[in-house]
C-alpha cells in the first residue's frame, strides 16, 4: 500500500475544499488530530506504523468538505454520514480500503448495525467499527478536538461525559481506548492554537 505524503494529503484537501475557510477549519482539525496522536502513538503497547497514523489522522475527515455549503454552514443533521462520504472520496481518488477505513470508522467510539438502526442514523446499515491499532488511535485522538464554533479541546473526562449520553457500551468503548492509548498533555496544543480546553 502507498500511504500519500503529508503535502499529497494537504492538496488533496484543497481539491474538495469548497472554501478556503472550510479548508483551514477541517486541515487545521485534521493536523491537530495527528499532533494528539503523535503524542499517543508510544503508548500503545505495540508497534503502529506511525506514517499510517499520520496519513489516517490527515484524511480522516475530508468527507466534512461534501456537507458544507456556500456560505460556511455544515449539514448538521446529516454529519454523521461524513465518514462515509471521505471514504467514497478516498476510493475515488485511488486510495487503498486500509485508508478508505480511517474516514470510515472513527466517528464516536464507533457505529455498530445495531446503533444504526436503532438510531435510525442516515448511515447505511452496516458497522463502522475502527479494528486495527490505527484506526483505533486515530478514532480516539479525534476525540480530544472538535470543530464547533469555536473549535475547542476536549479533556479525556469531558470527553466520557459527553458520550455517556450514548449509552453505557459507547462509554465503556472510550475507557477502553483510554486504558489502551493514555490521555495525552494538551498543554502545548492549546496554547498554540488558542482554543478552549473544556
Amino acid at each position: 500500500m502507498q500511504i500519500p505524503s503529508p503535502s499529497e494529503i494537504r492538496s488533496l484537501h484543497e481539491k474538495y475544499a469548497p472554501s478556503t475557510e472550510a479548508f483551514e477549519l477541517v486541515f487545521t482539525h485534521c493536523e491537530i488530530v495527528w499532533s494528539v496522536a503523535e503524542k499517543l502513538i508510544s503508548t500503545a503497547g505495540r508497534s503502529l506504523d506511525a506514517d499510517l497514523v499520520r496519513a489516517g489522522c490527515l484524511l480522516h475527515d475530508i468527507g466534512v468538505y461534501r456537507l458544507i455549503d456556500e456560505t460556511g454552514r455544515i449539514d448538521k443533521p446529516n454529519y454523521l454520514r461524513h465518514g462515509l462520504l471521505g471514504h467514497e472520496i478516498l476510493a475515488g481518488e485511488g486510495f487503498s480500503e486500509e485508508l478508505c477505513r480511517f474516514c470510515s470508522c472513527h466517528t464516536g467510539v464507533g457505529l455498530t448495525k445495531h446503533d444504526v438502526e436503532s438510531q435510525g442514523l442516515p448511515l447505511p446499515v452496516a458497522d463502522y467499527i475502527a479494528v486495527t491499532g490505527e484506526e483505533r488511535l486515530v478514532m480516539y485522538a479525534d476525540k480530544f478536538h472538535s470543530k464547533s464554533n469555536p473549535p475547542k479541546f476536549l479533556s479525556a473526562d469531558s470527553y466520557a461525559r459527553y458520550v455517556d449520553r450514548f449509552g453505557r457500551d459507547k462509554v465503556s468503548a472510550f475507557a477502553d481506548l483510554r486504558a489502551e492509548f493514555g490521555e495525552p498533555d494538551l498543554t502545548d496544543l492549546v496554547a498554540v492554537h488558542q482554543h478552549a480546553l473544556v
